[in-house]
């Protein structure tokens, strides 16, 4: 008798990582350009009140819910305050960073597409920081709103005045709430797990932190939605495949059913 076999499906290829150099060189080469654009924009005190403004009475006309409503609820205790104003201060960075660091060591192909939406709703950030620059709620004594990291700390800002690290004046879009959806996205896509929808649970949480604690408008959470919208419209993600599921190439689930159609053909 002669031993029929099927041939075997070829071994997936795993997507190749980029230079951790050139990459590491790269994000720096990007944050640095960031915060020169902030600076750039941060002595637009004037308009940046007049903006401030105009956002909150067209929250008013476009009838969204007021900002006070969610800090009201951070205001029952200072340990809601206070861990509301260390989330903002602590975990932005910090989740983007091992987001991707996550994606560069099991997902190359997706770290390439997730590095470049980002990289995308930044430099549109930056260019809607210079032509509009806003005044957060927490400066704007009509909003009737608390700066909560000024009452109960940890504060990451200093008197706009003398605070020459960061521009208080960038509030819109707001990268705190751009960059936690799509962390969460990313991760979606990125993986299979019946769980995975639990990550939008961060952008929500980053959305009632930025808004409590009177660092940004809803308005400024609605426009970084639309740039990452528009990014992931123009930056196509990665086709799921074995090779990308895994740092070894290899999705047994999808590979074994395969390899086992080999065996019993064989065994004829």
């Amino acid at each position: 008798m002669n031993a029929r076999t099927e041939p075997a499906e070829a071994e997936p290829v795993t997507p190749a990582r980029p230079p951790v150099v050139r990459e590491l060189l790269l994000v720096a080469g990007l944050f640095a350009v960031y915060k020169l654009g902030r600076q750039l924009a941060a002595d637009h005190t004037g308009e940046a009140f007049r903006d401030a403004r105009d956002v909150w009475h067209a929250e008013r006309w476009l009838h969204l819910p007021g900002e006070g409503a969610v800090q009201s609820l951070l205001l029952h205790g200072d340990g809601l305050a206070e861990a509301a104003n260390a989330y903002y201060a602590t975990v932005h960075f910090p989740a983007t960073l091992a987001f991707l660091v996550w994606l560069y060591l099991r997902r190359p192909a997706h770290y390439t597409w997730s590095r470049r939406v980002l990289a995308a709703v930044t430099a549109a950030a930056l260019l809607l920081h210079l032509a509009f620059p806003l005044a957060p709620p927490r400066m704007l004594a009509a909003t009737g709103l608390v700066d909560t990291a000024r009452v109960y700390g940890p504060s990451v800002y200093g008197p706009p005045q003398t605070d020459h690290l960061s521009n208080q004046f960038a509030a819109m879009p707001s990268l705190h709430f751009g960059w936690a959806l799509m962390v969460a996205i990313g991760l979606i896509v990125a993986t299979r797990s019946r769980w995975r929808w639990l990550w939008l649970l961060h952008p929500l949480l980053t959305l009632l932190v930025i808004v409590g604690t009177a660092n940004h408008y809803w308005l400024d959470a609605i426009a970084a939605a639309a740039l990452l919208g528009a990014a992931l419209a123009l930056i196509q993600a990665p086709r799921r495949t074995a090779a990308t599921d895994t740092a070894g190439g290899r999705d047994a689930r999808e590979l074994v059913p395969a390899e086992r159609r080999v065996l019993v053909g064989a065994g004829r």
